[in-house]
């Protein structure tokens, strides 16, 4: 782009375009706009910028986290950040041009290859922004599918999927949801039969929010009996040892891919997982990668499917949804082809461990309790002597994140604190946090 370096060019340029002045060409902004001010420092340079981010960066402090709820700290193997680092992957764009694109979309090909092993399902798309989009658009097609309105969601889903979806469908008054009571930790099975009834869809998230694992062979009768799809929320680190969506014939099935070597990143960017049954191929949102056989009889790969606004009349779109989230995907399918079938089962199982090793310290605590008698993964809910946002803040001060506080999502648990621990979390992680429950709950 040509940047004017003298008046002379500046005047020269305005007249190019046929303006007299760089006001003229701001005249459609309103007058009262345009005597803003911005208050910028003065520039900084390079050595002097490097000093200042460190000096903010120093102002950072790393807790030991606790936390989970949808997004996992996970340890990333040093291979997975120095593949998706090269050149070829991080310039990339979308790859239209199909000659030109051949390694992005063979990446895109094994990402969907990958999540269809991990989920058992048939087909899978070249991702999705994140798991709670994902949902929505899994909800989306369940409608479409099914020509019915209700939808039937757990207590224990994500808060944030539910203000999701109820932001994707707030134009159309026509869409219900009826939500199912979890008050044990898990769905109530007949209140679940009696809501199943006309419903598109029975969303199953497993493990829940509470981190409880469901009766996935009994939702799935239930929802199958009421004439409804099942849409499976899982969490992908949990596949190693919990069984797969596909297993329990679920019709389409949802993750967020975030635990799959993606950092926690203060939020983001995110990957969202989606897959469903072969006749449903034709609903999937987004665009879905082939494989062919070019002139000469090489492999080539292709973009096969995209039933997006993009490239079809909008009435017949699947979806509206333009994006995929290449590089996370890519990411992700590294992740998962580095630990292998041995590695993920062990990922699993050291979650499972950790999780449970700090229960049942916790639950040696006087006034401490365990809030549901279920299995979970890699984290539960526990019942403190006090309420739990305070107990909480309190943690904070020894550098410790102890877990959410339920009392926002429900304000019966007010008292609960929903705590993880993931293979990142060692003995002496655990002690520490153990001790400092103590401490502040004596306090």
């Amino acid at each position: 782009m040509y940047t004017p370096h003298t008046d002379k060019d500046r005047e020269e340029m305005l007249k190019a375009i046929g303006v007299s002045s760089f006001e003229e060409l701001l005249r459609q902004i309103p007058q009262e706009l345009r005597k803003s001010k911005f208050n910028l420092p003065p520039a900084l340079t390079e050595p002097e910028l490097a000093a200042h981010a460190a000096e903010l960066a120093a102002k950072n402090s790393r807790l030991l986290n606790f936390a989970g709820g949808g997004a996992y700290e996970h340890y990333i193997p040093a291979a997975v950040r120095a593949l998706v680092s090269r050149g070829e992957f991080v310039t990339a764009y979308t790859p239209y041009q199909a000659e030109a694109s051949q390694g992005t979309l063979q990446a895109i090909y094994e990402y969907q290859s990958t999540v269809c092993a991990l989920f058992e399902m048939d087909a899978s798309n070249a991702s999705l922004y994140d798991g709670a989009t994902a949902l929505a658009e899994a909800v989306n097609a369940a409608l479409r599918i099914t020509g019915k309105t209700k939808v039937v969601l757990p207590q224990a889903l994500n808060p944030q999927y539910k203000r999701t979806l109820q932001t994707y469908f707030a134009p159309n008054r026509a869409v219900s949801f009826a939500e199912v009571s979890c008050k044990t930790g898990v769905l109530d099975a007949a209140a679940l039969e009696t809501a199943a009834q006309d419903a598109a869809c029975v969303v199953l998230a497993n493990p829940n929010y509470f981190g409880c694992l469901e009766d996935a062979d009994e939702v799935s009768r239930i929802a199958k009996a009421a004439g409804a799809l099942l849409v499976a929320v899982v969490n992908p680190a949990s596949l190693g040892a919990v069984r797969a969506p596909g297993s329990y014939n679920a019709d389409i099935a949802v993750a967020e891919g975030q635990p799959l070597g993606l950092a926690l990143g203060y939020g983001g960017p995110y990957l969202g997982m989606f897959a469903c049954k072969k006749e449903h191929l034709r609903h999937i949102p987004g665009r879905i990668c082939g494989i062919t056989k070019d002139l000469d009889g090489k492999r080539a790969f292709v973009l096969t499917l995209q039933a997006r606004e993009q490239h079809i009349r909008r009435e017949k779109a699947a979806s509206n949804i333009c994006s995929n989230e290449a590089l996370c995907a890519l990411t992700a399918t590294v992740y998962c082809a580095l630990l292998g079938p041995a590695g993920m089962r062990e990922l699993a199982e050291l979650n499972l461990e950790a999780a449970h090793s700090a229960a049942d310290k916790i639950a040696a605590l006087k006034g401490f309790k365990i809030k549901f008698g279920k299995p979970y993964f890699n984290e539960f809910v526990v019942e403190c002597p006090g309420d739990a946002a305070q107990l909480r803040d309190a943690l904070l001060q020894d550098g410790i994140l102890a877990g959410i506080p339920l009392g926002d999502m429900d304000s019966s648990l007010k008292n609960c604190l929903l705590v993880c621990a993931t293979e990142t979390k060692t003995p002496a992680c655990l002690d520490a946090l153990a001790a400092a429950l103590r401490k502040h709950a004596n306090a």
